[in-house]
């Protein structure tokens, strides 16, 4: 059994080496998307202001409206650090394709023009680790990546089922497919639990976006935007109060409009006194889209076990949980598929070449 296992470990890991180190690679960088944004673009992706002095929500929302007026938002990333700029997503009328602005709500200026929201390079490298550029399609390429990278996680644990006794084993004065084999067990010894991790989350949010697309909606013709979908004499202010008054320590960090007939206006945000794998976008307050009437809330607090793991997938899978210290340990586990990729195919090439020995010795014999 030990021995096919470690056959299926080996060829798996040929099977997926490329596709893994183009996930491994962009989700490495991805840790640090922010900081890439504010170094390769600052002019659209920073601000410099004092936290707290935001404008209202009504007059960034006045002043989105009159500089896109052949758009509607369909969500809006709320940042309030003094130095990350609002990100909106608007939907072009009479389609139901996204784009993406740059908003500076200190100052109420839109900064840039609508793109597609592949269209930055961190948001490109995005799309690639996460559908590969082919939509839908790629949800089922990188679920299936994510399934096997699992189990190559499992499996070789199971394999070196001993592996505390190695924790430290690297020697260095052997031949080279000795210390090519110490290396590709300490790493996946110590790198084996994060990518785990991330392999699940991924999976989880690959089978979810299927299950969405394929079989929630797949018999729903794509809804056209042709107008707003929301009263627009609401005062997003008073809703914003609201949700703070009804749920305390609520404090907002993403914003999403109806962009279909069906949906309310609803804040996203965190709350206090939660656990530090809990995300920023954990519970919810939402809104009748024309009467303003409050629906009921999801406050992560009150959410059973299940919902409450689920929310901390985002912070587990991207790794800025505590702070710098382990999305920098994050982006170097990232790293450690290519690794993974050098001393494998190395190994597996070095073992084939006996076997080739042999074999040609033995028809060499009989002939």
């Amino acid at each position: 059994m030990k021995k096919k296992l470690h056959l299926w470990h080996r060829y798996c890991g040929l099977v997926i080496v490329l596709p893994l180190i183009i996930i491994s690679l962009t989700g490495s960088i991805l840790v640090f998307k922010e900081e890439i944004d504010h170094l390769i673009m600052p002019e659209l992706a920073s601000v410099n202001a004092s936290p707290g002095t935001r404008l209202s929500y009504d007059n960034l929302h006045s002043t989105i409206k009159h500089n896109l007026p052949n758009y509607e938002i369909g969500s809006w990333e709320i940042f309030d650090d003094g130095q990350t700029a609002d990100r909106v997503y608007v939907l072009k009328h009479g389609t139901d394709e996204w784009f993406k602005v740059y908003l500076d709500q200190y100052q109420g200026i839109v900064r840039s023009t609508p793109q597609a929201v592949d269209h930055y390079l961190t948001d490109w490298l995005l799309d690639l680790h996460y559908k590969f550029l082919i939509g839908e399609t790629g949800l089922w390429f990188t679920g299936t990546i994510s399934l096997i990278l699992m189990f190559m996680g499992i499996s070789g644990l199971i394999i070196y089922r001993q592996f505390w006794k190695k924790f430290f084993t690297l020697r260095l004065k052997v031949k080279r497919i000795a210390f090519f084999s110490d290396l590709h067990k300490l790493v996946g010894i110590w790198s084996a639990p994060v990518l785990l991790v991330l392999g699940f989350t991924g999976v989880y949010w690959n089978i979810s976006e299927i299950i969405h697309h394929e079989f929630e909606h797949a018999d729903e013709p794509p809804h056209l935007v042709k107008g707003p979908l929301y009263n627009h004499q609401l005062s997003l202010d008073n809703l914003m109060v609201t949700a703070k008054t009804q749920m305390g320590g609520f404090r907002a960090t993403y914003l999403m409009f109806p962009f279909e007939p069906d949906l309310p206006i609803t804040f996203f945000g965190d709350v206090a006194n939660t656990s530090f794998v809990t995300s920023e976008y954990a519970s919810t307050v939402s809104f009748d889209k024309e009467t303003g009437k409050q629906l009921p809330n999801y406050d992560i607090r009150e959410a059973p076990f299940f919902l409450v793991a689920v929310d901390s997938f985002r912070k587990l899978h991207f790794g800025y949980f505590a702070g710098l210290p382990s999305r920098i340990i994050w982006c170097l586990i990232g790293l450690t598929p290519l690794i993974f990729a050098i001393t494998g195919c190395y190994l597996w090439l070095k073992r084939r070449k006996p076997k080739r020995r042999t074999q040609q010795k033995n028809e060499y014999v009989t002939s």
